[in-house]
């Protein structure tokens, strides 16, 4: 059974601070494993409601499939691997009074 939390949202950005994807997760570290099981290695997740930017590095690499795997998976599976280096703050723009 599937632990109760709220889901987060966070949008995957690229050096330019375009939107390239949203993962979800209950933590930013599950999007930032679900970025890598896709092959981004840069990894800037921008949290949904509020102004933090998580980064991370990641990576993947081919390990044996687990003894229970079913056929069609196949010998090897891709194993996600993220570190995390920090967290930047966006800073808000403040609209000036007339």
């Amino acid at each position: 059974m599937a632990k109760k939390g709220k889901k987060r949202y966070f949008v995957l950005l690229d050096d330019k601070g375009n939107e390239i994807g949203v993962f979800t997760g209950r933590q930013p570290r599950q999007a930032a494993l679900k970025a890598a099981t896709r092959g981004y290695t840069k990894i800037r997740l921008r949290e949904r409601g509020t102004n933090k930017i998580h980064i991370y590095q990641g990576s993947r690499k081919k390990v044996p499939a687990p003894a229970n795997a079913p056929e069609w998976m196949g010998k090897e599976v891709w194993k996600p691997v993220v570190k995390k280096v920090g967290i930047e703050k966006i800073e808000k723009k403040r609209k000036k009074k007339k």
